[in-house]
């Protein structure tokens, strides 16, 4: 089959197509023919050299996929899961390929009026945000979170759920066009971090209340000010680190604001981690795209050859959502 690989890491054109071997399906899981891959900062990093596969897993780039079931591992009933099932799945990797297996459980169905490509961009965002701002932050109807990268894809996606479930949502992005995105799927405080101090404007937004919770992709960079946006019972999430690994808080704020500061990766986790949050997704998350209350943000929809360029358009930081590969 075809497969992106990088034979040496290193800037977009190290990713290169090649013909690899088919995968088998171990028990439990099954193999997709694979109609799209997402593109995510994760996979920059992979690109990097900076951010390896776990031990066991796919080489290839890629965390999420759509596409349709064509093989079926030991133990998996072919009545619920037949042949051809459309569907779309959270990977360790391998996504960026004409197959890929999967354990089942990481196996979502496409939701209803969802089309098959573009159900690629919803499991790694959708399990994401529904594993750190609901099932560990908790935001509550009528709390206040605040989205740093409003208009990323992990951030299109936390709009959308917390405006559904009865949040206020702050967002930031560097330019005005970024802004108005973010407030057409449901944002109602803007801020761009290139000419606004966050801090100030969540606090005037709020009434001095502050963000309940605060979803984070830069962390050391915003740390110190995170917490001084933060509310008191407050939760920060740092999920990226695109400012840096190292900083210094006032532990004391943290502990008058009786705050938590909570670190999370979604790769690395066990299987069974990972099953129970794509379950809490299908149960919690998927109504709300059928409903047309959520839905997946598509920027761009390249073939898998042109891969390189997808990570161009991640890495400029142009975009308004998913970036997806076609295949």
């Amino acid at each position: 089959m075809k497969a992106v690989t990088i034979p040496t890491p290193g800037e977009e054109d190290a990713l290169v197509l090649a013909d690899v071997p088919a995968p088998e399906p171990a028990p439990g899981e099954v193999v997709l023919d694979v109609a799209a891959a997402g593109v995510n900062r994760a996979d920059l990093l992979q690109r990097q050299g900076f951010y390896n596969p776990p031990p066991g897993s796919s080489p290839y780039p890629g965390l999420e996929v759509s596409g349709t079931i064509a093989a079926l591992g030991a133990g998996v009933e072919a009545a619920a899961w037949p042949i051809g099932t459309p569907v779309c799945a959270l990977l360790v990797g391998g996504g960026y390929a004409a197959q890929v297996a999967v354990p089942l459980g990481q196996v979502l169905p496409v939701p209803a009026g969802i089309d098959l490509v573009d159900a690629a961009g919803l499991p790694e965002v959708a399990c994401t945000v529904w594993s750190n701002v609901f099932m560990t932050a908790n935001l509550l109807p009528g709390q206040v979170l605040l989205v740093h990268g409003g208009s990323s894809g992990i951030g299109t996606m936390a709009i959308q759920l917390g405006r559904a479930i009865g949040a206020r949502v702050a967002v930031t992005a560097g330019s005005q066009a970024k802004l108005e995105a973010c407030r057409a799927l449901g944002a109602d405080i803007l801020i761009n971090y290139r000419e606004q101090d966050f801090v100030e404007v969540i606090r005037d937004a709020s009434g001095g209340h502050g963000a309940d919770v605060i979803l984070d992709v830069v962390g050391a960079k915003y740390l110190d000010r995170n917490l001084t946006a933060l509310a008191v019972n407050g939760r920060i999430v740092v999920i990226g680190l695109q400012g840096g690994i190292k900083a210094e808080i006032n532990l004391n704020t943290l502990l008058m604001k009786r705050a938590a500061l909570i670190a999370t990766s979604l790769r690395v986790r066990p299987a069974a981690e990972k099953a129970a949050i794509v379950a809490a997704v299908r149960e919690h998350v998927w109504p709300l795209v059928e409903s047309g209350q959520v839905r997946p943000v598509i920027h761009a929809r390249l073939p898998l050859a042109e891969a390189p360029q997808a990570h161009r358009i991640l890495a400029e930081s142009t975009h308004v959502g998913k970036v997806l590969l076609t295949v």
